[in-house]
């Protein structure tokens, strides 16, 4: 949406679909030059050490190459699961939904209107 990604996980993800997830979408970084990834994780309810550090990952790579990671609608489950764990998440911004992620991510960017610009939508 505008200079950002938007990626809905409609699934809780296995190792391999998450390593899938982190190098699809690294390279839709690149192909697109996306200023911003949003990462919609409203419909997951476990997550696990492993894709706690791919969601580090997927901002740690992001961020080299110039772009904010938003993750929006965690549940309190997995919120809870995350601290338990000791994950930080570092480099990952979070907003409560995905108008909120949006707006996070046009602050971040310095662009107070993108709606108008061109459409870079990615739903994985």
């Amino acid at each position: 949406m505008g200079p950002f990604l938007l990626v809905t996980i409609q699934v809780d993800l296995y190792d391999r679909l998450a390593l899938t997830l982190e190098s699809d979408l690294i390279n839709m970084v690149s192909k697109t030059e996306a200023k911003g990834v949003l990462i919609d994780i409203s419909a997951v309810s476990i997550v696990d050490s492993f894709m706690g550090r791919i969601l580090g990952n997927i901002a740690s790579m992001s961020k080299i190459m110039d772009a904010a990671t938003v993750v929006v609608g965690m549940q309190p489950a997995v919120a809870i699961t995350l601290v338990e764990l000791g994950l930080t998440l570092s480099g990952v911004h979070t907003a409560l939904d995905v108008e909120q992620g949006m707006e996070l991510l046009r602050n971040k960017i310095g662009h107070p209107d993108t709606h108008e610009e061109g459409l870079y939508d990615s739903i994985i």
